[in-house]
Formats: structure tokens, sequence, C-alpha cells
């Protein structure tokens, strides 16, 4: 049973940063991507970015636009979203999640199988 934890949320101001953490335990996790999405107030949650199980690919939502980079240490079972030039609209619930079995990147929300319990993102303006 995996068992995935965020931390790094906040409160930061328009044009800060931050650096989401997802510690994963229960299995290894090397061989699975891995995910971050969000969730707004009222909306959908989406896909924010992907990386396969070797960290090797990566994949991005269009409205990061070059200002996140998703990473992953397979030896301390960490992935890691650093957020940077963030904007009002950013402001949401930050989730990771596993896809297992998938190691390829993954954009498909449906295909993850286990979710962290969220870390609130507040960017003020």
């Amino acid at each position: 049973q995996v068992q995935l934890t965020e931390s790094g949320g906040g409160l930061v101001q328009a044009g800060g940063s931050l650096k989401l953490s997802c510690a994963a335990s229960g299995r290894a996790f090397s061989n699975y991507a891995m995910g971050w999405f969000r969730q707004a107030p009222g909306k959908e949650r989406e896909l924010v970015a992907s990386i396969a199980g070797s960290g090797a690919g990566t994949a991005y939502a269009a409205f990061v636009e070059g200002r996140f980079t998703v990473s992953k240490d397979n030896a301390k079972n960490m992935v890691y979203l650093q957020m940077n030039s963030l904007q009002p609209e950013d402001t949401a619930v930050y989730y990771c999640a596993v896809a297992l079995y998938r190691p390829g990147v993954v954009t498909i929300q449906s295909a993850y199988d286990t979710w962290g319990q969220g870390t609130q993102v507040t960017v003020s303006s």
C-alpha cells in the first residue's frame, strides 16, 4: 500500500516561489509515474505536471508556461514541484499522485491510483 504525503504549501505573494514535496512510503516507486495536480475552489482537479518513474521524462500543463519544474529522487522516494513566478490564479490545493505499474509519463488523471491529502498554496496579489 503506497502512502503519499505532501508538504511545502503556504502563502506567498505574487511573483514568489514555493517548493512542494511529496514523500512516498510503503513501496519503492522508482518504476512508477508520479503526478502533481491542483484543484481550485469551484473548479475541477487538473494536471500540473507528470514525471516518469525513472525521472527522465516530464510533461506539464500549458498554464505552467515554464514556471514550474517537477523532479524525482528515487533514492529518497520523493517527488518535488518547484514553482516560480506564482500568480493568484495558481491558488489551489495541490496533490501528488502515483500511477502504479506505469513507468512512463502519465497525463490522464484517471490513470493515477493513489493520492496524497493535498497541501494548500495561496498566492496573494
